[in-house]
């Protein structure tokens, strides 16, 4: 079974991918297809007698073109469409002004023509179907694959505005030549449609190149990720330093990261000390200290200390590949939506075509003559152009999106404001999200006879040395009440405890409480607060000078103002809310209490995100809401992907809706909002198909007869436009929308009770084992030196390591080849001569 990827060309909307669809899948073999509209991409799972020559042949026969795609990522990137489509729309616009002044402005409103000109009607007949013609030359795409997919009995939107925009233009031609046969008599200027025709070409162009920049969108979402990655890396050799692509980084190569550069590849420490930003993809802002034996991942920063690590995953390995490859998964497996408009195209196109002609024969049947009998079948074509049916809904969304702009809410594309009313589950990130990502001082709890002034004072002094995160807390707490810090000597960073330093001749120390007893000072009166304070989500730093305890100040990542109000409203609305965080537990919940959120899944890997976000999808309609890299799975995963504007650039990249202040009303806002819209194209919809069940009718003369009722083909595109004109109107009534205003609850979902179970079984990672067989121990110091080699190894839970067999038994917790296994053996002068499991 083999499983490929490919680019397909030619696709413009879903009829497309659904044919391409079914004619791979007929193909002997094909056991799965998934065709990927927005980034132009098909996954074909497969088996013999099926290969790739196999699967292109079927994808061109079927009208379109196929080609394997390359593993470099970023060669499909491009977008080509939206350059092309800006330049087809200006030149439209450039021929559509002067043709409407004349078909409108002059014939209609006698607007102002040179006397040569307006005294020739015959000149002015031809000019109409000149510049009608370039339009339609410009545009020639739509006509190009309306053809093709009418031959191939699978008509798509191409056929439908060909159609209409043909129809209109063959007809208005006949009358020209009808009104050159007469003379060049002013009165069939009245009977033309050029300007209909070329007018539906230049609107639905507007909708492609949307629809283009739409798709662009999706894959910047990949493009932000790759940028991610380190072009370089610092390559230790023989003791020098060699900078060096970070590309040609191979596993077990030593490395050097000073402070302020990214980690090229992922790797172990194998000496030196600094604390970490690993924000980029665990989402969490605190970095981490990272010692000898720690491991650390690509694309974070090192933001102190001089670090000497091993490399240990490279290239497609690493995590950042690894969460790259996760977005462009699950944006892959995501069914395209299809457009309500596509769908009825396949049954609306070939009806009217249907009643056209039979119009035209019944008629010709009645005795009517050939000029009469066309006259009523082009009415229906007309008539039933589908303006107000394909403006139904983008009209919606256009003014939709620019009433969220107004208020922070920005939509990426259509199919978001379509759904993102419907989610009745809300998942929310914790850092960033519903806290505010930067940690700040909650509480000062000072020792009897301690002022605060004096704790803080002593607590800058120290902290004014440090570059951790939370130090930054407290010194901004210290310049927000204007307290000076003192001068520290002898200043040193006690890593993974605390700091030290010297004020004014006396020691002072500033960590956790282990570091207190270590130091001899007794804290044992503040535990209780300390524990209350963690309990609370809070992290407390302790504070001693000169052997006696100064007090306790608490930091932690405080809750945006407006987040208990948003989510309480989410919930009045019928949504459920779920907490999805990489945090503890304890933090997690106490976070989850605070605003008011009942369902809490924590310790959550990147990777694990993802998966969750599947689970709860099977009880409803989903929105993620986040601001980190690790949350860019989720946000494509879900039916709709929130992004806090002040999150990272990968976030925003991969949802759906990007909020562009930090606050949480705004994602209330955009369900509101989406909600209105919804309703709107359904009124929009509704009316576009009533005046189809009454025009087309009225346009084929079945109330000639009873009321004396015949429409004139001018008069049917002129409920053309009427009909339109309806559509507009009712969207700009979304104009008027107040975020403020209530919202009606839907029925909300019950999740069970033991969800967040659920979803950890779910994520937990099957424990591998693997024997590897090894010659050159001759003793137990070199069973342990091998021991040690393996176990430092991300991914290796424990090695069992026997002098007597001539072997190691490793635990594994996530798959680590066997390359990374024996190289971790042979670095060290022994010999690998097998490797099972």
């Amino acid at each position: 079974m083999e499983t490929k990827k490919f680019s397909v060309s030619g696709m413009t909307c879903a009829a497309c991918s659904a044919h391409v669809d079914k004619a791979v899948r007929e193909l002997d073999g094909v056991t799965e297809v998934s065709v990927n509209l927005l980034t132009n991409s098909m996954t074909v799972e497969y088996e013999q007698p099926t290969s790739v020559k196999k699967i292109c042949e079927a994808v061109g026969n079927a009208g379109y073109s196929a080609t394997e795609a390359t593993s470099d990522v970023s060669d499909s990137l491009e977008d080509t469409q939206s350059p092309r489509l800006m330049k087809r729309l200006i030149l439209s616009l450039v021929l559509l002004i002067p043709l409407m002044y004349v078909t409108m402005g002059h014939i209609m409103w006698n607007w102002y023509l040179p006397d040569f000109v307006s005294s020739r009607p015959l000149v002015i007949g031809v000019f109409e179907l000149v510049m009608t013609l370039a339009v339609m030359l410009v545009n020639k795409n739509f006509f190009v694959s309306g053809f093709k997919s009418a031959m191939r009995k699978a008509p798509n939107m191409d056929a439908l505005v060909s159609l209409g925009s043909g129809a209109a233009f063959v007809y208005s031609t006949a009358v020209l030549i009808k009104m050159a046969a007469d003379g060049g008599k002013m009165h069939y200027l009245h009977d033309m449609y050029f300007e209909s025709a070329a007018m539906i070409l230049t609107l639905i162009t507007v909708g492609k190149l949307l629809e283009a920049r739409s798709k662009s969108r999706t894959t910047d979402a990949v493009k932000s990720l790759i940028s991610l990655a380190p072009k370089t890396a610092t390559l230790l050799v023989d003791g020098k330093e060699k900078i060096i692509p970070a590309d040609e980084v191979r596993v077990g190569d030593i490395f050097a990261v000073k402070p302020g550069e990214s980690i090229p590849v992922d790797a172990v420490v194998v000496s030196g000390e600094s604390a970490v930003d690993e924000s980029a993809l665990t989402g969490e802002s605190i970095p981490v200290d990272k010692t000898e034996g720690n491991t650390v991942s690509s694309a974070t920063i090192n933001q102190s200390g001089y670090l000497v690590c091993r490399a240990t995953h490279v290239g497609e390995d690493t995590t950042l590949h690894r969460i790259i490859s996760m977005v462009e998964n699950a944006a892959s497996s995501k069914a395209p939506i299809s457009k309500a408009a596509d769908k009825v195209s396949g049954i609306f196109v070939p009806t009217v075509i249907v009643i056209a002609v039979v119009t035209g024969v019944i008629w010709l049947l009645l005795g009517r003559s050939v000029g009469y009998s066309l006259a009523r079948a082009i009415s229906v074509l007309v008539i039933s152009c589908p303006c107000a049916l394909g403006l139904a809904t983008p009209v919606a969304i256009m003014v939709g999106s620019g009433v969220g702009a107004k208020h922070g809410v920005l939509f990426k594309n259509a199919e978001v404001l379509e759904i993102a009313g419907k989610i009745n589950i809300a998942i929310f990130d914790k850092t960033g999200t519903i806290t505010s990502g930067k940690p700040a001082v909650t509480d000062v709890i000072c020792s009897d006879s301690v002022s605060e002034a004096e704790l803080l004072s002593v607590a800058g002094s120290l902290e004014m040395q440090s570059e951790h995160p939370l130090a930054k807390a407290v010194m901004s707490k210290l310049e927000s009440m204007g307290i000076t810090a003192q001068p520290v000597s002898e200043f040193k960073a006690l890593l993974g405890s605390g700091v030290s330093g010297k004020i004014n001749g006396k020691t002072a120390l500033c960590g956790n409480s282990e570091l207190m007893r270590k130091s001899g000072i007794s804290v044992d009166y503040l535990s209780e607060t300390a524990n209350t304070l963690s309990m609370d989500g809070k992290t407390p730093l302790y504070f001693a000078l000169d052997g006696k305890p100064l007090g306790i100040i608490a930091v932690a990542d405080s809750v945006r103002g407006d987040s208990k109000k948003a989510i309480a409203e989410l919930k009045s609305m019928g949504v459920t809310t779920v907490m999805l965080t990489g945090d503890n537990r304890i933090t997690a919940s106490a976070v989850a209490k605070r605003v008011g959120i009942n369902t809490v899944v924590s310790d959550v890997l990147p990777s694990g995100k993802d998966t969750a976000v599947k689970i709860l999808s099977e009880y409803g309609k989903t929105a993620m809401i986040g601001d980190g890299i690790n949350d860019a799975p989720a946000l494509i995963r879900a039916d709709v992907g929130v992004a806090i504007g002040e999150g990272s650039d990968t976030a925003v990249e991969s949802a759906s809706i990007v909020i562009m202040r930090p606050t949480l009303d705004a994602v209330v806002c955009a369900v509101k909002l989406s909600r209105k819209v919804l309703k709107n194209i359904y009124e929009n919809l509704f009316w576009a198909f009533i005046y189809n069940c009454i025009g087309i009718p009225l346009a084929a003369g079945l109330f000639i007869a009873p009321f004396g009722w015949e429409l004139n083909p001018m008069f049917g595109a002129a409920a053309m436009s009427l009909s339109s004109f309806f559509v507009v109107s009712n969207s700009l009534r979304l104009n008027f929308f107040k975020a403020s205003a209530r919202a009606g609850a839907i029925k909300p979902v019950s999740l069970p009770s033991n969800i967040s179970e659920v979803i950890l079984s779910q994520m937990e990672e099957k424990i591998m084992t693997k024997t590897i067989y090894i010659e050159g121990m001759m003793c137990n110091h070199c069973t342990a030196h091998v021991k040690k080699a393996l176990e430092q190894l991300d991914g290796v839970k424990s090695a069992d390591v026997s002098l007597e067999n001539k072997c190691a038994v490793v635990t594994l917790e996530k798959d680590v080849c066997d390359k990374i296994l024996s190289d971790a053996i042979t670095e060290n002068d022994y010999k690998v001569t097998k490797i099972e499991g």
